[in-house]
């Protein structure tokens, strides 16, 4: 019985969750550019980018657990900025320690933009999470064409320059220790429970293992509505197969049980 409400709690939790829907910025400007998902490729963590400071970095020296990846640019005044204040508002809503449990890195495509534009936004969207959350935790990139353009092309992500802009897709690329992609999630807003799971998923190791097992069998992601889905089906089944097996094993071990108590005649 308390699984069963436990299931039931579960499913009105879930039941109020809405999906993520996708946006693409400057739409009037131009055709949309969509992603081109690379589910299972890896980024190359050998690419130099440079961070806040201006200090080069190679991405596998941020990149050491679940990660999140934004890519965008800081003189974006519309969307991007939107995307990530969105983003800074979700990371404070999650039970999870930065840096310990995962990480964010902000790295801008327009390769003119330096370390200044790049601190800059650090201030601006960590400011609002207090002292609580590490420097580390949120790191802002710039780089070059000899490291933008393979990136963007190993996570399918297209661009295109229209005078001091860009049009470019809205999406964060969530990756594992070893830079595997494992989930798009789209919008300017993503959901704590969406990005939660996504991290999850992320996760390496003999704690992840158990949690990407609960995650596949209690949840499935929809890409058309991209969020997850809670599988009400296919859990409410399991439910009712275990309080059944629960009954019968009471009902046939609890026979033999009071058959051996009852005295003899």
């Amino acid at each position: 019985m308390a699984l069963t409400m436990a299931v039931l709690s579960l499913f009105v939790a879930t039941s109020r969750w809405q999906p993520a829907s996708a946006h693409v910025a400057h739409e009037e400007k131009g055709e949309p550019l969509e992603v081109s998902e690379r589910l299972g490729s890896r980024v190359p963590l050998g690419l130099i980018f440079r961070d806040e400071s201006g200090k080069a970095v190679r991405l596998g020296e941020l990149i050491s657990g679940p990660t999140v990846i934004i890519p965008g640019y800081y003189r974006c005044t519309n969307v991007c900025s939107f995307q990530q204040a969105r983003m800074a508002e979700t990371v404070g809503k999650l039970e999870k320690t930065p840096v310990r449990d995962y990480r964010i890195i902000s790295i801008s495509f327009d390769e003119t933009e330096g370390a200044e534009l790049a601190s800059r936004s650090k201030k601006m969207h960590l400011t609002p999470l207090g002292e609580g959350f590490p420097p580390e935790g949120w790191r802002f990139l710039t780089g070059d064409a000899a490291s933008i353009r393979p990136l963007l092309e190993a996570i399918g992500f297209g661009i295109r320059r229209q005078g001091g802009e860009f049009i470019h897709p809205v999406a964060s690329i969530v990756v594992s220790g070893d830079g595997t992609i494992v989930r798009y999630l789209y919008g300017i807003t993503i959901l704590p429970k969406d990005l939660s799971l996504a991290i999850g998923e992320a996760r390496s190791g003999i704690i992840g293992a158990p949690l990407r097992k609960m995650v596949d069998f209690c949840f499935t992601y929809d890409p058309a509505g991209r969020t997850y889905v809670f599988n009400l089906l296919r859990v409410s089944a399991t439910v009712v197969i275990i309080t059944l097996a629960a009954f019968m094993a009471f009902l046939l071990f609890g026979g033999k049980k009071r058959r051996k108590e009852r005295p003899e005649a």
